[in-house]
C-alpha cells in the first residue's frame, strides 16, 4: 500500500515536500522523536533518481549539525563520506601575485574552548549523505513519494495537498523544502526579498598529489573566492572540492574551451601547494542569488532551508542554515505534540520563524557583506580588509567568536544542535 493511500488526515501527519538534506533530516528528527504517533511522507519527483542526483556535490557540515547527526546515530554512518577540516588559511591577492599573503588561519586547536577540541565543520560528499539519510528514513517508516506537490489548500484542521498524480493527501503541516523557487511559497503569497549576483559558482572535484591534511584554504580574489575544501580519500586518490566564484559574464571564456584549457585556468587558482592536480568530476556553474522569505510560515505551511533563504557560498553557511531550521522545526513540532496540541497551529508556526529568523538574517546580511567587500580591487578597501584580517588573527578572543558563528554552536541553538534530545 502506498504512502499516499495510509495517510490519515488530522492532527499527527505532517508532509514534506522535498527530499534535500534539510526535508530529510526533518523528516528523521521527527520520526525518532514521535515513532508511530506521527506519519510523516516525503514528496519530490526526483526521489526516483534517488542519491545519484547529488554526484559530484559535497557540503560543509558544521560541529552543530553534526551534534545532531551523531543523536540522531546517523553521523557513524555519514563519517566514511566526511573529512574534518582541521584548520583554514585566508589569503587574499590578486591572481598573477606571485605570492598570496595568509591574513588569518583557524586552526582546530583554537576551537577546543567553543568546540569540545573538535573539528568545527566537515567536508562531506552529498551523494553518500543523501544516501545514508534515504535508507534510515526507509527503516524508521517515512512515506516516500516520488512526485511532486502540485497545489496546497489549508482547511480549518488540516491543508490538503495535490500530487502531481492527481492524488490527495492531508496532512495537519506542510513543510516546504522545495528550493530557492519554491512554487508553494509563492502559492501561499509569501513574498520574497532578493536579487541575483552578477556572479557565478564553480565547483568540482579535483585529485591532487599531496596529502591535504585536513587543511582548507580560501583565497579572495578580485572576481570573488576561490575555496579548496578537503575530501576523503578514494582509491589511494587526494581529493578535494574547490568552490570557485568567478563573474558570470566570465564563465563560458573559463569553462567553454578544451579539458585541458579549464584544468589550466582551475590550476593558476589552485596553486601549488598541493603538488599536481587533475579533474575528478566536474566543473559545472551555477548562478549566484540571495534571498529571504518575508515570512518563515504561512497557514499550515513551513517553509524550510532554500525555500525560506537563499545566501552566497562565500563562508560554505547554506545548508547549516537549512539543518538549523531542521532542528527548530523539529523541536516545536515535537512540543506541539507532546502538549497534545496542532502541530500546525500558528502558535507553533510563529514559535519556529522566531527561532530561525534573526540568525537567518544576520547570516544572511554576513554572506552578503563579506562578498561585496572581498569582490572588490579597489587599493583602499584591499588595505582596510587586511588589516581587519590581520587584527581577527591576533585576538584570541575574535577568533574564537568566529569559530563558534562558522561551527554553528553558539547562542541560543536547538536542542540537537547541542547534542541535546528532542
Amino acid at each position: 500500500m502506498s504512502s499516499a493511500n495510509k495517510n490519515r488526515a488530522g492532527s499527527r501527519s505532517l508532509l514534506v515536500a522535498g527530499a534535500g538534506i534539510p526535508g530529510l533530516s526533518l523528516a528523521l528528527a521527527l520520526k525518532q522523536a514521535n515513532g508511530p504517533a506521527l506519519e510523516v511522507t516525503i514528496c519530490d519527483p526526483g526521489l526516483s533518481a534517488g542519491a545519484a542526483r547529488h554526484r559530484g556535490r559535497a557540503f560543509a557540515v558544521a560541529a552543530g549539525p553534526r551534534r545532531m547527526f551523531e543523536r540522531l546515530g546517523l553521523w557513524e554512518r555519514i563519517a566514511p563520506a566526511a573529512e574534518p577540516i582541521r584548520d583554514m588559511v585566508i589569503t587574499d591577492s590578486r591572481l598573477a601575485d606571485p605570492v598570496r599573503p595568509t591574513f588569518l588561519t583557524f586552526a582546530q586547536r583554537s576551537a577546543e574552548d567553543e568546540s569540545r577540541g573538535e573539528p568545527f565543520a566537515h567536508m562531506v560528499e552529498a551523494e553518500a549523505f543523501v544516501d545514508v539519510l534515504l535508507r534510515a528514513g526507509a527503516e524508521t517508516g517515512i512515506g516516500f513519494e516520488a512526485t511532486g506537490i502540485t497545489t496546497a489548500l489549508p482547511e480549518r484542521d488540516r491543508i490538503r495537498a495535490t500530487l502531481g498524480d492527481g492524488r490527495d493527501l492531508a496532512a495537519s503541516l506542510l513543510v516546504a523544502a522545495d528550493g530557492g523557487r519554491s512554487r508553494l511559497r509563492e502559492a501561499a503569497g509569501i513574498s520574497w526579498v532578493g536579487w541575483s549576483y552578477p556572479q557565478s559558482g564553480i565547483v568540482a572535484t579535483i585529485a591532487h598529489e599531496r596529502d591535504h591534511e585536513g587543511r582548507a584554504y580560501e583565497h579572495f580574489l578580485p572576481s570573488g573566492p576561490f575555496a579548496i575544501l578537503p575530501l576523503p580519500d578514494r582509491d589511494g586518490r587526494h581529493r578535494s572540492s574547490i568552490v570557485w566564484t568567478e563573474r558570470q559574464a566570465d564563465v563560458p571564456a573559463l569553462l567553454g574551451g578544451s579539458a585541458d584549457e579549464t584544468l589550466a585556468a582551475i590550476e593558476r587558482r589552485f596553486g601549488l601547494s598541493l603538488g599536481h592536480i587533475e579533474l575528478e568530476d566536474g566543473p559545472s556553474a551555477h548562478p549566484l542569488s540571495f534571498g529571504i522569505a518575508r515570512r518563515f510560515c504561512g497557514d499550515r505551511l513551513a517553509l524550510l532551508g532554500d525555500a525560506a533563504h537563499v545566501i552566497h557560498p562565500v563562508a560554505g553557511q547554506g545548508l547549516n542554515l537549512g539543518l538549523s531550521d531542521a532542528a527548530a522545526l523539529a523541536e516545536a513540532i515535537t512540543e506541539a505534540l507532546r502538549l497534545g496540541t496542532d502541530p500546525g497551529a500558528p502558535e507553533v508556526l510563529r514559535a519556529y520563524e522566531r527561532a530561525r529568523r534573526f540568525d537567518t538574517v544576520a547570516m544572511a546580511a554576513a554572506t552578503d557583506g563579506l562578498n561585496r567587500l572581498f569582490s572588490n580591487d579597489a587599493l583602499p578597501v584591499r588595505l582596510a580588509r587586511d588589516f581587519g584580517l590581520g587584527l581577527v588573527d591576533r585576538l584570541p578572543g575574535l577568533k574564537r567568536f568566529f569559530i563558534g558563528e562558522a561551527s554553528a554552536i553558539r547562542g541560543a541553538q536547538p536542542r540537537l544542535l547541542r547534542g541535546d534530545a528532542l
